[in-house]
């Protein structure tokens, strides 16, 4: 299934240079593409070494009662993302008492296996560690002792790591998940939406951000997740066993990350966490990148996109429900800092018709923020969910050179489950893909949107979580089905990507 790197890098040069040429640009731009493909070297070489499928759990199991917790082997780890030549702690618990092993492993496309097993740490002796009390707005915060201190060796390339656990006892398997991120520039900065996973986590069985403890769906303030407890099984839409202590990564953000990396394109990663605290390291990436499922940001996180949009800097939001939900990020209950989050407010003006459909709690938030249109180009509209075939809306933009797609037609089930309309009163603000969505709640308009920054860089908003389903599906991908259902990769979704990737690196400050 892979590329040989000779073959591989005349069609990543080809496709960008065919989406230079489209967009215009002259053969000067074409050698600053070719420039820029040079970093390319670092993703295409980590790439070509050997890959396996080792990685996918093999043997699951969830408590019933809990119908989220893999209680037989389960743990969380002490950073969301860390540097090579730091320590992070894995904290691990047994139920029953077992002996297990760790086995770390850099996700990537790696020949279409998916991912490069790094390194084995264990055996170690496991062992049963106790659940938290129930604290302040319904908190579980694990204080567990660590099963083992691990320093990222200096040679590890910046990437999404998955520690795959496995009790020897009953050979019951799960993860743990962590970003090795670096400081080096990079054309993209790929965000992991680790605040999302937070709030959606149901572990131990009703205690994410949605749970106040007499609704399953509440939006509104006073209850906290912390991130010192392992990710459950993830709690919508379909039954994903490898979600089992890997977040939603691999659910919405993989198939990006896994595409990217096959094509060989100069990326890093970060979490939420780092946009929030680390404002001048965005800088490093000609593009940032929000994918999947990203819904809560804090204050902070949103004037940092905000200034860096101002700056000049390119952004892509392959994500739905974007920015929508309003964060603190509080110390945990030992005082570690940027553990423990709790929704506070929501970006934008609440909408009546959430209101008065189901959600009158939303009145009570009291940190409401600025319209995320004004970011993202459109916004979260009820009723929030829904989905649709992602509908061209002019095929003469270069956005859809060479695609083949004409004005009117869908790429089926593309859009969903949740979007973005009502799209902001921006200069130059174009809708390149538009259509209605249903779902039982009724229906939408999603607006896919592009328009210009103040130093040439470009915001687009492609306006569903499903975006990476058009561009592949790697070992285990498991495709989302509510209200409509995407089909897999298409050319089209690939060439409109590498259209917008290449006019995003061609406008991109040296």
């Amino acid at each position: 299934m892979g590329t040989p790197e000779n073959e591989g890098t005349k069609i990543d040069r080809r496709t960008l240079l065919q989406g230079a040429a489209a967009i215009g640009l002259t053969a000067a731009i074409g050698s600053s593409v070719e420039a820029a493909l040079t970093k390319s070297d670092l993703i295409r070489a980590e790439n070509e070494k050997p890959g396996t499928r080792d990685w996918l759990l093999t043997h699951t199991q969830i408590s019933p009662p809990t119908r989220y917790r893999s209680s037989w082997i389960e743990g969380y780890c002490s950073h969301t993302s860390i540097r090579p030549g730091e320590t992070i702690e894995i904290m691990v618990s047994t139920n029953p008492a077992s002996p297990f092993t760790i086995d770390l492993y850099r996700l990537g496309y790696y020949g279409g296996n998916g991912a490069r097993h790094m390194q084995t740490l264990g055996s170690f002796q496991g062992q049963i560690q106790p659940d938290p009390p129930i604290g302040v707005e319904r908190l579980r915060d694990c204080q567990w002792e660590p099963a083992t201190k691990f320093t990222i060796p200096s040679d590890w390339l910046s990437g999404v790591y998955l520690g795959k656990l496995t009790a020897e006892r009953d050979k019951l398997q799960s993860y743990v998940v962590f970003i090795v991120r670096d400081d080096r520039k990079a054309d993209f900065l790929f965000q992991c939406s680790h605040n999302t996973w937070n709030a959606y986590n149901r572990w131990p069985d009703q205690y994410s951000l949605y749970d106040d403890g007499q609704e399953q769906w509440y939006w509104g303030p006073d209850v906290r997740t912390s991130f010192n407890r392992p990710y459950g099984k993830y709690c919508q839409i379909f039954d994903a066993p490898l979600s089992t202590g890997s977040g939603e990564f691999l659910l919405w953000e993989f198939p990006l990350a896994y595409w990217m990396e096959k094509e060989g394109y100069d990326l890093t990663y970060i979490s939420n966490m780092d946009t929030h605290l680390d404002p001048a390291g965005l800088r490093r990436g000609k593009t940032f990148l929000s994918v999947g499922h990203d819904e809560y940001w804090s204050l902070t996180m949103f004037e940092n996109i905000k200034e860096l949009i101002a700056d000049g800097v390119n952004v892509a939001f392959f994500s739905g429900n974007t920015s929508c939900g309003v964060i603190d990020i509080m110390p945990d209950t030992a005082g570690r800092a940027h553990r423990v989050i709790s929704r506070i407010g929501q970006f934008g003006p609440i909408q009546p018709k959430t209101v008065e459909n189901g959600f009158p709690e939303l009145l009570r938030l009291k940190h409401n923020g600025p319209n995320e249109a004004t970011i993202i180009g459109a916004r979260s509209t009820y009723p929030v969910t829904g989905g649709a075939d992602w509908i061209c809306a002019n095929d003469k933009h270069w956005l859809f050179a060479d695609s083949g797609m004409k004005t009117g037609d869908g790429i089926p089930g593309l859009v969903g489950w949740e979007w973005h309309g009502d799209p902001a009163d921006i200069p130059g603000l174009e809708i390149v893909a538009t259509g209605k969505t249903s779902s039982p709640r009724g229906e939408g308009v999603y607006t896919s949107t592009l328009y210009p920054g103040p130093k040439e860089n470009l915001v687009f908003n492609a306006s569903t979580i499903w975006w990476g389903d058009g561009l592949s599906e790697p070992p285990g991908y498991v495709r989302p089905k509510v209200y409509t259902e995407p089909k897999g990769p298409d050319p089209r979704v690939a060439k409109i990507t590498s259209n917008l990737f290449a006019e995003m690196l061609r406008r991109a400050k040296a």
